[in-house]
């Protein structure tokens, strides 16, 4: 890759993020990610800031991992500086990070719906923002938010839902926006069995649906990945606001169950 590009990815600590950081680290991104190594709402993972520098290292892979809360403009800010330092540029943007609590708006405080829209939908925001002026001056960039099929809306978890539904509409409203500027915006929707530590939560409370995929197996972080690298590459130049699904689309609305 010519000028070694380089890419901030959040939650790039674990599960889809941590693939998205080895995937864009091979094929010759300069990485820099970041994630909260403590555990989280609706998450099994944790200890992830510290497994992805090893997880780099072991493949003979180098890219820098930050500790940062994507919803803190503070750490957002720390983490745009030290790329900015330590590469001059940023080309790259993948909004990952999310936090999946379960419940319906009965079921869900207050407290725990502020911080599910602050991780998955203030977090894009703060983000973008904080790179978008560097890609202008640049002439240009790509971002990728990671959607969920829960966009759509899924029983047993309002908040998550509400603010995967914001990701899809601000992804829109940012590639309508920045389509003068060269900056590209795209969204990516997993499929739901995807590894991950929300899908582990699932798993260990026994509410992960069954679905069927195109391939017959459940997506892989790699999966993901290989979406994402292919809309930040210039292979993607023409394509911007638009959704790509990697789940064979049986999860977005409706039931998505299986013929037996």
């Amino acid at each position: 890759m010519p000028d070694r590009r380089t890419v901030i990815v959040t939650g790039g600590t674990y599960g889809i993020g941590r693939g998205i950081v080895l995937d864009l680290a091979r094929r010759g991104w300069r990485v820099v990610a970041f994630g909260l190594s403590t555990r989280q709402p609706g998450s099994a993972a944790e200890g992830g800031v510290e497994d992805t520098r090893e997880a780099l290292a072991d493949a003979g892979l180098e890219g820098a991992v930050m500790d940062g809360d994507v919803s803190s403009a503070g750490d957002v800010a720390r983490v745009v500086t030290a790329a900015l330092a330590a590469t001059g540029r940023i080309d790259g943007l993948v909004n990952n990070a999310a936090i999946r609590p379960s419940g319906t708006i009965l079921d869900t405080d207050e407290a725990t719906y502020d911080r599910v829209l602050a991780v998955n939908l203030k977090g894009p925001y703060l983000t973008s923002r904080a790179v978008i002026p560097h890609m202008v001056a640049a002439g240009g960039g790509a971002i990728v938010n990671i959607g969920s099929g829960s966009g759509w809306g899924k029983p047993n978890s309002a908040a998550y839902c509400a603010s995967k539904g914001g990701v899809f509409a601000l992804s829109a409203a940012m590639a309508y926006d920045h389509l003068a500027d060269r900056i590209r915006v795209n969204t990516v929707v997993p499929g739901p069995q995807t590894a991950s530590g929300m899908v582990e939560e699932m798993a260990a409370r026994a509410t992960l649906p069954p679905v069927r995929t195109a391939s017959g197996r459940p997506t892989t972080p790699q999966d993901i990945a290989n979406a994402v690298a292919f809309l930040l590459s210039d292979q993607a130049a023409q394509i911007s606001g638009t959704v790509v699904d990697v789940g064979a689309f049986s999860h977005q609305g409706g039931a998505g169950q299986p013929r037996r």
